[in-house]
């Protein structure tokens, strides 16, 4: 044994090949963890100590490679000074490149997942061979940084600068045959073979038929690109990346810098811009919330794995209620491997159910994810039926019906006596409360909300409710089929608008209010977008349907009626009450706040409409004049406070869940981390004194509660 530590093992064969294996203790994966980093530190050390060594294979001992830098540790990390951070990288950069100039040849065998520094760690040596499942990748920027271990650096001296912005900008995983495509690997070999294949690079590079020195020369001298070839490479790529990435995401476009000034350097030269860039980064409020994000959506993961393991799989499952939504729920179900019925009493909801399930496939056939028999075979597991007849067999049944509590209880009440006593009902409903939908059930512990999110092929997340009487079996086999859809479970606790509905209403609530003081709509949406809002509140309402956004008001103007009493229509109307009115009720019939028309892909355009800006005209009983960041706190204020009482309440059971809950339900915008990452931001006692000036003057929408006004006295926050 030439090294043994916690996570690092260095041994010696007969014929003098190293193997230095990653296997890091009481954990399922290999992170490089400060602790981590300094034993390969002292593991390249012995290796340059030891005599008589041929070669070095670098492998791990678990079913991943190494899944990248431990991101626990960076909030902590982070908070150090930039001359710091450089120094620390400066520091990693000295154990990887001392990998890099071992005097004999060295091989990767890439197992499974290699991301972020377990892919520079790969990229030390001077071959790589990869198991046919395995994944690689530099996915840093979406972290809000970029690769700081030479990512940046040897990744474009190995495939090219092009192939190298596209891997390090877009943040991809990709796949072993498109490694090997780009040159990133030397080979690919099903993962038994994975050992013999890094032990034949090895002997071919001994016997001088591969030139390891050349490769390595490659690999540490400056890009070969003249000033032309510079240019197009990288200005072109720079103004394609910002437009993709946007005005709020800073990390992609630093990135594509970085590698462009470090193209002519050598490689130590390289490596300082490259860590002075990262350090710059590392200090920004994106890379902040981002790593927040991260370390929030493990801890829902977690706690829905938590959940799944209560129970067995949903082997069927079946939707009541077809069109597009029920199609869509059908979809998602059949392709990731859960069989489904889907059952209407009309033929025609049928066709449309089917019709748009066999869309969502024919779009993953374009897009070659799947091969058009993977499509059939797909949509075989989605059963139409006009009939109960098979619905003593199923799991789990989710109801999808128009969203109206009287249909909705005669529809769970019949479905529940025929069905097993053990089968699972769920209800796909927006606002009505999951107490109420049970009342006439014999069996309402079996029954329990599963809210989706429109267009359910596209929206993470799925709202998962638990009523009064819901059994912890019922959540948790709600959750497991969540999870088998490919969806994002978070637990909510019954209430009108659960969780996500009732936070994003006080946001329209704000809005109707700027109508009133005579803002103009249009410009709201761009403050708003600007914000980082993927679409501004007019046209949000447009995409939601105005029928569906005064049903859901009046749900939580009767839930509410202190905050939300004038969502209801109760006393003068409101924009959208009055486009309700008027029959513009948005996209789907193409004219609501903005008129639609469609574009050359068939999807709704929206265009300036003159009846619209004078209909919101007639709600206006002033004209004021807001500024940009008044228009802001008047949206964001009432969103953010629903947000903190559905904590308070117990509605949500961490500030992680509720911010969560925004970003994949609504697209809060996940750069801000939140709407609780975003209050802490502000400063609590800055964001209460502003809800404070704004509740004097536009009422009980805006006041903070007593709970909040404490925080702010004592200094607390949401997150430590």
């Amino acid at each position: 044994m030439i090294y043994q530590g916690n996570a690092i093992t260095v041994a010696k064969n007969g014929e003098g090949i190293a193997r230095l294996t990653f296997d890091l203790k009481d954990e399922s994966v290999n992170k490089l963890s400060g602790a981590v980093i300094e034993e390969l530190g002292e593991a390249v050390k012995a290796l340059q100590a030891e005599s008589g060594l041929q070669g070095l294979v670098i492998d791990s001992a678990k079913a991943v490679f190494i899944v990248g830098a431990d991101i626990t540790e960076f909030h902590g990390v982070f908070e150090k000074d930039e001359a710091f951070l450089v120094e620390m990288n400066q520091r990693v950069h000295a154990i990887f490149n001392a990998i890099e100039d071992l005097p004999f040849p060295t091989v990767t065998a890439i197992n499974g997942i290699a991301l972020g520094g377990g892919c520079e760690v790969a990229l030390t040596t001077d071959y790589r061979v990869m198991a046919d499942s395995a994944k690689l990748g530099l996915p840093e920027t979406k972290l809000g940084i970029l690769p700081g271990w030479g990512g940046c650096v040897r990744l474009p001296r190995l495939i090219g600068a092009d192939n190298a912005i596209e891997w390090i900008a877009g943040g991809t995983e990709n796949k072993a045959a498109a490694a090997l495509k780009m040159g990133a690997v030397d080979a690919v070999v099903p993962g038994d073979q994975l050992e013999a294949a890094a032990l034949d690079l090895l002997a071919r590079a001994a016997s001088g038929e591969l030139d390891y020195r050349a490769r390595r020369a490659e690999k540490t001298s400056p890009l070969k690109l003249g000033p032309i070839e510079q240019m197009m490479a990288f200005e072109t790529a720079k103004g394609y990346v910002a437009g993709k990435a946007g005005p709020h995401y800073p990390a992609p476009v630093e990135s594509i810098k970085v590698i462009q000034k470090g193209a002519g350097e050598s490689r130590e030269r390289a490596q300082a811009i490259e860590a002075k860039a990262f350090a710059k980064l590392a200090k920004t409020d994106v890379c902040f919330n981002l790593v927040g994000l991260f370390l929030n959506d493990q801890l829902v993961k977690k706690k829905a794995g938590q959940y799944e393991k209560q129970v067995e799989p949903i082997q069927q499952a079946a939707v009541l209620g077809a069109g597009i939504m029920g199609g869509g729920i059908a979809y998602q179900s059949a392709s990731k491997g859960t069989p489904i019925l889907m059952k209407d009493i009309k033929e025609e909801a049928l066709e449309l159910g089917l019709k748009e399930a066999r869309k969502l496939f024919a779009k993953q056939v374009e897009r070659k994810k799947l091969t058009t028999e993977q499509m059939a075979e797909k949509l075989s597991h989605i059963r139409p039926t006009l009939s109960y007849g098979d619905f003593g067999h199923v799991d789990l049944v989710v109801e999808a019906v128009v969203e109206n509590p009287k249909v909705k209880e005669a529809v769970l009440t019949e479905l529940e006596g025929l069905v097993d006593e053990t089968t699972i009902l769920t209800s796909n409903t927006s606002t009505i409360s999951i107490d109420r939908l049970a009342r006439n059930l014999k069996r309402p512990e079996n029954f329990c909300g599963m809210h989706f999110f429109n267009p359910v092929h596209r929206m993470p997340l799925v709202e998962v409710i638990r009523g009064e009487k819901s059994s912890d079996a019922a959540v948790a086999a709600t959750v497991a089929y969540a999870r088998a859809m490919g969806k994002t479970p978070i637990v909510v606790n019954d209430c009108p608008g659960f969780l996500v509905n009732r936070v994003l209403f006080p946001y329209f609530g704000g809005f109707s209010l700027l109508m009133e003081q005579g803002a103009d709509f249009q410009r709201v949406d761009k403050i708003m977008e600007k914000f980082g809002w993927p679409m501004g509140p007019a046209y949000l309402l447009d995409v939601v349907g105005m029928d569906t956004a005064v049903h859901a008001g009046e749900v939580m103007a009767e839930g509410f009626p202190e905050r939300m009493g004038s969502l209801g229509g109760g006393g003068d109307k409101s924009a959208i009450q009055l486009m309700f009115e008027r029959e513009r009720l948005g996209q789907k019939n193409a004219k609501g706040f903005y008129a639609y028309e469609e574009d050359k892909k068939g999807k709704p355009k929206k265009v300036v409409d003159e009846a619209a800006i004078a209909l919101v005209k007639e709600v206006a009983k002033e004209s004021r004049e807001l500024s940009d960041e008044e228009i802001i706190a008047r949206m964001m204020v009432p969103l953010c406070l629903e947000t903190v009482r559905c904590l308070e309440d117990g509605i949500v059971g961490t500030a992680a869940e509720a911010d969560m809950a925004l970003i994949y339900g609504i697209g809060f915008p996940p750069f801000r981390g939140g709407a609780l990452r975003y209050i802490d931001a502000l400063g609590v006692a800055e964001f209460v004194a502003q809800a404070e000036r704004l509740a004097e003057e536009l009422g009980p929408l805006y006041a903070p509660t007593e709970r909040l006004r404490q925080m702010a006295a004592d200094g607390a926050r949401f997150y430590a």
